[in-house]
C-alpha cells in the first residue's frame, strides 16, 4: 500500500469519532430491545454500513440538557438522552445532516415538538394521524424543505425471499384487526441512515 493511500485511511478513521459531541438536529440510530419484532425489522431492512437499527430520534439541546425526541411508548414524547441510551446496549450511531442542508434543523424541531402527545402508530400507516419513530422524522423534514427530504419506500413484512409473512407480524396484525400494510409506502431507521443527505460522524456507547 502506498504511504499516502494509508495515511488517507489513517485521517479517515480518525474522523470517525467514538463519542461525538451531540448537537441539536443529530439523529441517532439504534438496535432497540424489543424482541421478535425488531429482529423481524432487522431481517428486511438495512442500515449504514449493513448495520440494523430498529429505532431512531432526534437530539434537541435546551439548556445543555439533552433530549431526544421520539415517537415511542404510547406518543410522541420528548426524552432525556440517558433514559434513551437505555433502550439498548447496542452501540449507537449518530447522523448529522449536511451542511447545506442545516439550515431546514430549526424548522424541523419545531415540528416535531408540536407533534408532543400525538399517539404512536401502531399500525406503521404513513399519514394517518399518529407517528412511528422515522414516520415522525420523515414528516419533520418535509415538513422543513417543503419537498420529501428522505425517502419513502415499499414496506415489506415478509420473510426474506419468501412469500410468507413473518408470524410476528401476521400475529401482531391480527390482534390490530387490520389488513398487513405489504407494499404499502413508509419508512424505517435503516434507509434514513443510507441518506446522502447526512453523515454517519460517530458512536455513542
Amino acid at each position: 500500500m502506498k504511504f499516502s493511500a494509508f495515511i488517507l485511511i489513517l485521517i479517515s478513521q480518525l474522523s470517525f469519532a467514538q463519542n461525538v459531541k451531540l448537537k441539536t438536529g443529530d439523529l441517532i440510530f439504534q438496535s432497540m430491545n424489543c424482541g421478535p419484532l425488531c429482529d423481524a425489522i432487522n431481517q428486511v431492512t438495512e442500515g449504514y454500513k449493513g448495520k440494523d437499527f430498529s429505532h431512531l430520534g432526534l437530539v434537541y439541546i435546551q439548556n445543555d440538557s439533552i433530549y431526544i425526541i421520539e415517537a415511542a411508548g404510547n406518543a410522541v414524547q420528548l426524552t432525556p438522552l440517558e433514559k434513551f441510551k437505555s433502550y439498548t446496549k447496542e452501540t449507537m450511531f449518530v447522523g448529522r445532516l449536511k451542511r447545506k442542508f442545516r439550515k431546514y434543523i430549526p424548522e424541523a424541531i419545531t415540528f416535531s415538538l408540536n407533534q408532543m402527545g400525538v399517539p404512536y402508530d401502531e399500525a406503521y400507516l404513513y399519514n394517518n394521524g399518529s407517528y412511528y419513530c422515522s414516520e415522525l422524522i420523515y414528516d419533520a423534514f418535509l415538513d422543513a424543505y417543503k419537498k420529501p427530504f428522505f425517502e419513502l419506500q415499499a414496506m415489506t413484512f415478509k420473510a426474506p425471499n419468501s412469500d410468507t409473512y413473518f408470524e410476528v407480524w401476521q400475529e401482531y396484525y391480527d390482534k390490530l384487526e387490520i389488513e398487513i400494510p405489504e407494499g404499502k409506502l413508509g419508512c424505517n431507521p435503516g434507509g434514513i441512515s443510507t441518506s446522502n443527505k447526512l453523515k454517519i460522524i460517530g458512536t455513542l456507547d
